[in-house]
């Protein structure tokens, strides 16, 4: 291992990264490789993939996770702090600005720009959900899991059923998935004390039960108590929160449905992580506090759970991640996913979004770009949009 770092020099690596770092959770992995382990040599891509692993299998934002844990090898909890500030920092200061702008738009060309970027939306959930079941859905088992899972959430779209998806998943998995081969993989080295670890997971498990309680407090607490509850029970990739977050804020009237596809469709024009709509969610949102105060306190209540879990699990991944019993229930939880998406896709997605010939037109031509074509995000965006002024 090389000589400890300092968080400054972290700090500046991972600014870079998040400045640059379009194409979502994959291709993030891919820039961290390249700057950490192949041009700087923090680590060695063992210990590299080790960390990936980790990160996919636990709930949360998998990307900003492993720069988290670089962050951490490299120079403590401080550098943790400042890669995760470095990497997260521009996508949220370019998606406040927008929620600023986007309550200035009006007349034909605005409200067609944001029609423009709920069809960006379809295609780009699409494009998630069809990647998505062909690795997490691979035989009949996994399929029918994701199957029943959409069912579950489109005909009971409330908070608890998508908890209650998510538990049959992995209950599903350990009974239906234990004939997979099991993945065993080499040694990490857990740069967090066992008990950090406790003190992390306990804290993780009492904030997702406290918080809900004390939400009746005031409208601020409830408000961190959905994004902190989003934050905790996303597996398998940053898309797989707009479910969550859209009965979180869209149901209960605190972000309009327009408004908020709309700041989803601007979150993938932007580098960095996906995440970061919380601060667009958090600046709109009706509670108190909004604004900038508002787009922190989103930001620190999403993350901070996948944090915690992270924490909680490294001194003790090695062990767990052996056992077979843990290996199917995570098969099963990230077919239920697959499924939570799915149903996501329909609504509110399309049933808000594609209202026409030509919305579908827009919707489809941005999948096909975004799967066969391979286009950036960030050019698809930006066709959606405008085709939403020529559609308007």
């Amino acid at each position: 291992m090389p000589t400890a770092g300092s968080p400054l020099e972290v700090l500046r690596v991972f600014l870079k990264l998040g400045l640059t770092s379009f194409g979502g959770p994959i291709a993030h992995i891919g820039y961290y490789r390249e700057e950490i382990v192949v041009r700087r040599r923090w680590i060695d891509d063992a210990a590299y993939t080790d960390l990936v692993a980790l990160c996919q299998f636990l709930p949360g934002p998998a990307s900003s996770q492993v720069g988290f844990s670089l962050g951490l090898i490299r120079a403590g909890y401080g550098g943790a702090i400042a890669a995760w500030t470095g990497f997260t920092l521009p996508s949220a200061i370019l998606l406040t600005a927008f929620a600023y702008g986007a309550n200035a738009l009006g007349g034909q060309i605005g409200m067609g720009v944001i029609h423009g970027l709920k069809l960006v939306a379809v295609a780009i959930v699409a494009q998630a959900v069809f990647g998505m079941a062909r690795t997490l859905c691979p035989d009949r088992q996994r399929a029918s899991i994701a199957c029943v899972a959409a069912l579950m959430i489109l005909f009971s779209p409330s908070s608890i059923a998508q908890v209650g998806t998510i538990v049959m998943g992995g209950l599903a998995g350990f009974w239906l998935c234990r004939a997979a081969a099991p993945v065993f993989a080499s040694s990490l080295g857990a740069p967090v004390s066992h008990r950090v670890g406790v003190i992390a997971l306990a804290a993780y498990l009492v904030l997702l039960v406290a918080l809900p309680a004390l939400s009746r407090i005031s409208q601020s607490v409830e408000l961190v108590a959905a994004f902190y509850r989003s934050g905790a029970l996303v597996f398998g990739g940053g898309h797989v929160v707009l479910p969550l977050l859209s009965k979180a804020f869209v149901a209960p009237g605190w972000v309009s449905e327009d408004a908020f596809l709309a700041g989803y469709g601007a979150a993938q024009a932007v580098p960095g992580p996906l995440f970061t709509f919380a601060a667009y969610l958090g600046a709109v949102a009706t509670p108190s506090p909004h604004g900038i105060a508002g787009a922190a306190v989103g930001l620190i209540a999403i993350f901070l759970p996948g944090f915690l879990v992270l924490l909680g699990a490294l001194p003790f991944w090695d062990v767990f991640r052996q056992r077979v019993g843990a290996q199917a229930v995570m098969r099963g939880i990230n077919a239920a996913v697959v499924g939570l998406l799915g149903s996501a896709l329909y609504n509110p997605l399309w049933t808000s979004s594609v209202k026409s010939s030509a919305d579908f037109a827009v919707a489809l031509t941005g999948f096909i770009l975004l799967v066969t074509w391979r286009a950036p995000p960030l050019l698809v965006v930006i066709l959606g949009a405008l085709a939403g002024v020529a559609i308007a």
